[in-house]
């Protein structure tokens, strides 16, 4: 492919809230779009390291993405291998070059693409206050979500637990699915309380209860864990095929949770795939803040892999400066809608 120049634009997305996890609150986030033309046609694709988490958030990202900008630009194809350690940008690469062949924002074709189905999504919890978040959680049920995933550990347990508690004596786990995230918040000293404590409300799972890279604790706590645990952290910095093997056969986890702007983009999420199912390990595809550019093509992708689980989607309402997309979000359903694809003007918005 003949590439005539590619631009990088760098954009701050303004938060609507304040975005609490464990590791801090969120109140802007910087992304780069990766601007590709060819033949007088142009692909767009989006980077956005989430601070202190990716691996590739480093002080030179936008010199790095040039670098392979350019690389791709003489050679015509991308150097997957080269970009194992640079998800994001992987990522906007990939999204950018899927972009610009079709010509189009479908860049599957699958069912959610056609209008013929949604994408069954859970509805999100932020951290905040207790009161904070029982409002939040009313209105996600209220909204019509059948699966909850509320995040853990920035407040007093106690009072995360008696929330849990609330919403399940009104609902039952065969009417409303509750995961939980703790990013990591906890460790060996209190972990097992809390999952004995959660196990009493059926919840689905808990992602990262402790620390990625602690494999010796992570392997005997999902050992002996009364709950599923999924693996969300614990995959960035496994980026090679031997390490992904290995980890998967060491800690032979319940699920991962595949986040292709921090673990690989598609090619390599389609490489811990690979090795799950072979080590009968099932997954779901959860979006990371991205704006409607990245969530676009995470959507999509995620449509293509016909996973029968709701998945950990965004649904583009998160920034005050969002560019207006295809994707509409109806109760706990995602929809594209094709129709306004030729609406959606990416030049006024990247270069204003």
């Amino acid at each position: 492919m003949a590439i005539d120049k590619i631009d990088i634009i760098k954009k701050t997305l303004i938060f609507k809230f304040d975005a609490g996890t464990s590791r801090g609150v969120y109140k802007t986030r910087d992304v780069y779009y990766v601007v590709i033309y060819s033949n007088g046609k142009f692909g767009v694709g989006e980077a956005a390291p989430l601070p202190k988490l990716s691996i590739d958030d480093i002080d030179d990202f936008e010199q790095k993405l040039r670098y392979f900008c350019d690389k791709l630009q003489i050679q015509g194809y991308i150097d997957y291998e080269a970009m194992r350690n640079y998800p994001s940008m992987l990522f906007a690469l990939e999204n950018a070059l899927l972009h610009l062949e079709h010509q189009d924002l479908i860049m599957f074709n699958t069912n959610f693409t056609q209008k013929h189905e949604a994408i069954i999504i859970n509805g999100l919890v932020w951290m905040g206050s207790y009161e904070l978040m029982r409002e939040r959680l009313i209105k996600k049920i209220e909204q019509g979500f059948k699966c909850i995933k509320i995040k853990i550990g920035a407040i007093d347990f106690n009072q995360e637990l008696a929330l849990i508690q609330k919403i399940r004596s009104d609902f039952d786990e065969k009417t409303l699915q509750i995961r939980v995230d703790a990013n990591g918040a906890f460790d060996m000293s209190n972990v097992m309380t809390v999952l004995e404590q959660l196990k009493q409300y059926d919840i689905h799972s808990i992602e990262q209860p402790i620390k990625a890279g602690q494999i010796l604790n992570m392997q005997k706590l999902i050992k002996d864990s009364p709950l599923a645990i999924a693996l969300d952290e614990e995959l960035i910095l496994n980026t090679s095929y031997e390490q992904k093997e290995y980890l998967l056969d060491v800690l032979k986890p319940n699920y991962i949770v595949l986040k292709p702007s921090l673990h690989g983009g598609i090619k390599f999420c389609n490489e811990w795939i690979k090795l799950a199912l072979a080590h009968n390990c099932h997954y779901w595809i959860t979006s990371a803040l991205e704006s409607n550019i990245g969530l676009n093509l995470i959507a999509q992708y995620a449509s293509s892999l016909n996973i029968n689980i709701p998945q950990g989607l965004g649904t583009g309402q998160l920034y005050h400066n969002n560019i207006d997309f295809c994707l509409r979000l109806d109760g706990q359903e995602l929809y594209f809608d094709k129709d306004k694809v030729a609406s959606i003007n990416f030049k006024d918005y990247l270069y204003a």
